[in-house]
């Protein structure tokens, strides 16, 4: 239980450095950190899919192509736009509303016991195959034509005429 806390922590630090990091670039690698800790509490609550799924669509695809987009903008001082007064007034009652809410939630969930699974075995990768290649063959099937026959498609109309 104590290294569910300790990533817990991880993550929040994490993501206190994502917000508050004055580089963007710095901002996108805290962001990393902070997925692979979702990663580690996905594997550590035994849903081993979603920990996969997290490490690999998240962190491998759209935060590299974050990181990528930031670093091919050029973001200088210079070209930064000046902010008036009122969008930060704006920001300060919306971090404001977004206190009151996390200490009401915080406040709530202090009532309440820990949820225990009937089925230990609920997360787990070969459970999802058991259904996925069982009850849903066909529409499993079916969609990897469907997706399939995108990917050909896409080649030909990117394929210049020779």
């Amino acid at each position: 239980m104590s290294l569910f806390y300790f990533v817990a922590f991880l993550s929040v630090f994490f993501s206190l450095l994502v917000i508050f990091s004055k580089n963007p670039v710095h901002s996108v690698l805290y962001l990393i950190l902070t997925f692979f800790t979702f990663t580690i509490h996905y594997f550590l609550l035994n849903a081993q899919f979603l920990g996969i799924v997290n490490f690999i669509v998240y962190m491998g695809a759209i935060l590299v192509l974050f990181l990528y987009t930031l670093m091919l903008m050029n973001l200088n001082q210079e070209t930064e736009p000046v902010k008036s007064n009122l969008l930060k007034v704006i920001g300060v009652i919306a971090g404001g509303c977004l206190l009151v809410t996390l200490i009401a939630s915080l406040k709530v969930s202090g009532n309440s016991e820990m949820v225990i699974l009937k089925d230990p075995n609920l997360g787990l990768v070969k459970n999802l195959g058991k259904v996925l290649f069982n009850q849903f063959l066909l529409p499993f099937e079916v969609s990897s034509i469907l997706l399939f026959s995108a990917m050909v498609g896409a080649v030909l109309l990117a394929k210049k005429e020779s």
